[in-house]
């Protein structure tokens, strides 16, 4: 007899075809548009209202150069500086369920297109010269994702372009609730602010936001400045009016007027939103390195004007910008990681089907992608040293590969023990079969549990290697429990590696509060997407 409970789950979605490398933009309109109304669009021969810094640097900059502050010894030197940075709150503005926090450091970073101000409005035509600078857009969306131990770093870049559903969000302006639609990512920002933002982004991947910070075209322009400029290397020659830019083939210093317009360049390459993405993460991988370079935390005075310039140019909420520990924690982790372990991802992407100038995100590797961020839970702790005398056994470390596990469905949900399988399979753990496990009360298990044979030696380390692999983490325990509908798994994903001969077989019950397989193996679509910023020194672009 089959078991009813572990048949496959519904097919994912499949991945959609990638678009033309030209791709049509779209103008945003001053006034935030009416709940479901889609903003209009435009092409790339659109004026200067439409030619908005796409960088993904100017929010990640005014982040990077807090990072340094840090790190200093005398940091107290610098501490009333800090009290130039513009703080606003909006957690009173959030009004969708939030995730759970897991101990990760996650800041959303957002440009902002604003015309008004001192030194913005230079940057739109008619739109400046009206009261509130034609409104405010963003096309740089980045979530910077700190590891629990503080010991790597991602920044994931979500395109400007992409169709997703915005939830209920407060208008900014006027406090009133608007309906969910399915619009552009960026126009949550436009008529709810950083808050709709936030929402925004935590609905759509499940990731708690900590913090944010928001930067705009004079502040990006002043930090380049005050780090004396970043060099870039281009591929060929540029001669563009509308970014006001001209630049020869090979590298060249950029000061800030010249990077602001690097940045928004149009008209270089296929001209696509997307190859720009990868164009800024380089660029701003340059601006991490240069920003934790020895030369600036050798020099009071450039450090002095950078931490200035950073300050000054950026917005945070409260939270952040009077933590001086957290601020710190960041500096810290930015100086660990700037020689290789900062990561630039952009999420999957693929053609919309129903308008091709716009993008979807591709299923399931965007999904896993989120995933690997939400289960990066783990804060190390540091293993007992064994006292003098003792023969404390050593411990081994076992790789998913070498764990061979049963999956059973302890829930009532249809189709469990084959899901979590699937998900099991895709970090290379090698199952072998599914089933059910009925509980003496007939109902749903509660937890998940992690069961393994009392008789075998090595059990407890494939135990344990298993149950570090699943969230809500399980507590091994002796003894295995008895399957129905015992039936064998095959993988649709290749196996890795094969398991040792005669190794123990796990049991993984899932219960009610399972969450999820961490995902430490991500999709090759996420690989191809991600750049390191160590290795973007001598890049052409």
């Amino acid at each position: 007899m089959s078991d009813y409970r572990s048949v496959s789950t519904q097919d994912r979605g499949v991945a959609q075809t990638e678009p033309g490398s030209r791709m049509a933009r779209r103008t945003a309109a001053a006034a935030p548009p009416p709940p479901g109304d889609r903003p209009p669009r435009s092409h790339r021969g659109g004026g200067g209202g439409d030619r908005k810094m796409r960088a993904l640097a100017w929010v990640s900059i005014g982040v990077t150069s807090l990072m340094v502050a840090g790190t200093l010894t005398g940091y107290v030197v610098f501490r009333d500086t800090f009290g130039n940075i513009k703080q606003k709150s909006v957690k009173e503005d959030i009004i969708n369920p939030r995730p759970l926090d897991t101990g990760a450091l996650n800041v959303l970073l957002v440009g902002s297109d604003t015309r008004a101000g001192d030194g913005n409005a230079r940057y739109g035509q008619e739109l400046a010269r009206q009261a509130d600078a034609g409104g405010k857009r963003t096309d740089t969306i980045i979530l910077m994702h700190i590891s629990p131990n503080r010991d790597k770093a991602r920044l994931i870049s979500f395109p400007r372009d992409s169709m997703v559903q915005i939830p209920k969000c407060k208008n900014e302006a006027t406090k009133q609730e608007m309906p969910p639609r399915r619009d552009m990512i960026n126009s949550a920002y436009n008529s709810g602010g950083i808050a709709c933002t936030i929402s925004t982004i935590e609905t759509l991947t499940d990731i708690r936001i900590n913090h944010f910070v928001e930067i705009d075209f004079s502040g990006f322009k002043n930090i380049v400045d005050a780090l004396g400029g970043i060099e870039i290397c281009l591929k060929s020659g540029v001669n563009d009016k509308d970014s006001k830019l001209v630049l020869p083939p090979g590298k060249s210093l950029l000061n800030g007027e010249k990077a602001l317009g690097y940045v928004r360049l149009r008209k270089y390459g296929d001209g696509s939103d997307i190859q720009r993405i990868k164009r800024q993460q380089i660029f701003l991988s340059k601006v991490v390195s240069k920003a934790t370079s020895g030369e600036l935390l050798t020099d009071p005075g450039k450090l002095r004007d950078f931490i200035a310039a950073a300050a000054g140019s950026v917005t945070m909420d409260p939270d952040l910008a009077n933590n001086t520990e957290q601020l710190i924690q960041i500096a810290m982790s930015a100086r660990e990681l700037t020689a290789g372990g900062v990561q630039f991802t952009t999420v999957p992407w693929g053609e919309d089907p129903a308008d091709k100038n716009r993008v979807v995100w591709r299923e399931p590797d965007a999904t896993e992608l989120f995933t690997a961020i939400k289960t990066d839970t783990e804060v190390a702790t540091p293993s007992a040293t064994p006292s003098a005398g003792t023969s404390a056994k050593p411990k081994v470390t076992v790789k998913p590969e070498q764990v061979r596990v049963q999956v059973l469905n302890g829930t009532t949900t249809f189709g469990k023990a084959r899901e979590v399988a699937d998900q099991l399979a895709k970090q290379g753990f090698n199952v072998t079969g599914v089933g059910n496990y009925t509980s003496t009360d007939g109902g749903s298990l509660a937890k998940t549990e992690v069961h393994y044979a009392k008789t075998i030696t090595s059990a407890p380390d494939h135990a344990d290697a298993l149950a570090g692999a699943v969230l809500p983490k399980p507590a091994p325990a002796a003894g295995k429990v008895a399957a129905t509908n015992a039936q064998p798994y095959t993988s649709a994903t290749a196996p890795t590696g094969a398991a040792l001969k005669g190794t123990p077989v796990m049991q993984l019950v899932v219960g009610e509060d399972f969450k999820s397989v961490k995902i430490t193996e991500l999709p090759d679509s996420v690989k191809e997407s991600t750049i390191t910023a160590s290795e973007q020194k001598n890049v052409c672009t």
